[in-house]
């Protein structure tokens, strides 16, 4: 009798202490079944909290101090140009349209599982096209139906400045580069109204169901740990394994993340970070540098960029190409997936 009696109180007692660890906020790990009293689940993925607390095994808590309530995902598209300055084939050789398909879905469903972690954010799609068909502009824009989005068409014939590129000896590679510069530019112009963050896409980035929201569980401990604004990239560059250079590593939610200092135009960062530079991002898109993101790279010198590992998206290049494919990542499954 006394043992059942002693068994009893220690289960009151278990269940008052649980109680009031969930009004204080804390967590508790049953080793014994890896069970999380306190959350009421099993499940290690769910036990951070968006906008409270980040919580890794064997870490402990973070608590989040830089909660994000909006991103706006500004995707430039153009279908009609296969690749600005080279005549190589693309992984999978196929139609440009069909990169931006799959970039607009993969994005899509990238959003609506972000909704799902994270249901109070706001997310808002900006599509800035240049010199794609009526039909391939209609069909990006389907993909975002239950978002709010819209549209931003640039004509290159009626831009209030001229893109300065370096000579090509080639008009056709010059004329496709200052088109993009065009489109850069509006959206960094663009970003300059945003509440939040801003990401910034190219439409050959085919993105994993989880990359907005490991990116945004990122930001917001990241920032908070640092007390600062920051970049994040969504992509693990292969050429950025070509030189021998120190990197931080940190842990994110299920990914791990490396400090770097350079990238190419998909970024994520914030309204601050846009308004603080908003003279190179300008200077970046009107005049053309070698490398084309000198004055960014610049900017990393002064800021925190950190780089997923392994990617969260696959950047359809060339496959001999160092900007292109990451390692680690099965490239053929997550093109099959986003199929149009």
């Amino acid at each position: 009798m006394k043992e059942i009696k002693r068994s009893k109180n220690t289960n009151i007692f278990k269940k008052i202490f649980i109680k009031l660890c969930r009004v204080l906020g804390y967590e508790l790990i049953d080793q014994s079944n890896f069970y999380f009293p306190v959350s009421n689940t099993e499940k290690v993925e769910l036990l951070s909290q968006p906008g409270k607390k980040s919580i890794s095994i064997g870490i402990g808590e973070t608590p989040i101090t830089r909660k994000v309530t909006e991103i706006e995902i500004i995707l430039k598209t153009c279908t009609g140009v296969h690749l600005v300055t080279q005549n190589k084939k693309r992984v999978f050789e196929k139609e440009k349209s069909d990169y931006t398909f799959r970039t607009a879905k993969s994005l899509h469903n990238s959003a609506l599982f972000l909704k799902k972690r994270f249901p109070k954010i706001s997310v808002k799609f900006k599509i800035i096209d240049i010199g794609s068909p009526e039909y391939d502009q209609k069909k990006i824009m389907s993909f975002f139906n239950d978002f709010e989005s819209q549209l931003i068409k640039i004509d290159v014939n009626k831009l209030n400045f001229q893109p300065k590129t370096i000579d090509k000896n080639n008009k056709t590679i010059e004329q496709n580069m200052a088109s993009t510069m065009a489109s850069i530019h509006q959206s960094f112009l663009e970003a300059k109204n945003c509440k939040d963050l801003v990401y910034f896409v190219e439409d050959d980035y085919i993105h994993q169901r989880e990359a907005l929201s490991e990116m945004i569980f990122a930001y917001e401990k990241f920032s908070s740990i640092f007390e600062k604004e920051l970049f994040l990239l969504s992509t693990d560059y292969p050429y950025l394994y070509k030189k021998f250079e120190n990197s931080k590593i940190l842990i994110g939610e299920r990914y791990h993340w490396r400090t770097i200092n350079e990238s190419l135009l998909t970024f994520l960062t914030s309204k601050k970070m846009i308004q603080k530079y908003f003279e190179k991002f300008e200077q970046m898109s009107k005049i053309e540098n070698n490398p084309f993101e000198k004055k960014l790279h610049e900017i990393y010198e002064k800021e925190l960029c950190l780089s997923p590992i392994p990617s969260l998206s696959l950047h359809c290049t060339n496959i001999n190409s160092v900007f292109g494919l990451s390692p680690n990542v099965d490239l053929k499954q997550l093109w099959d997936e986003n199929e149009v």
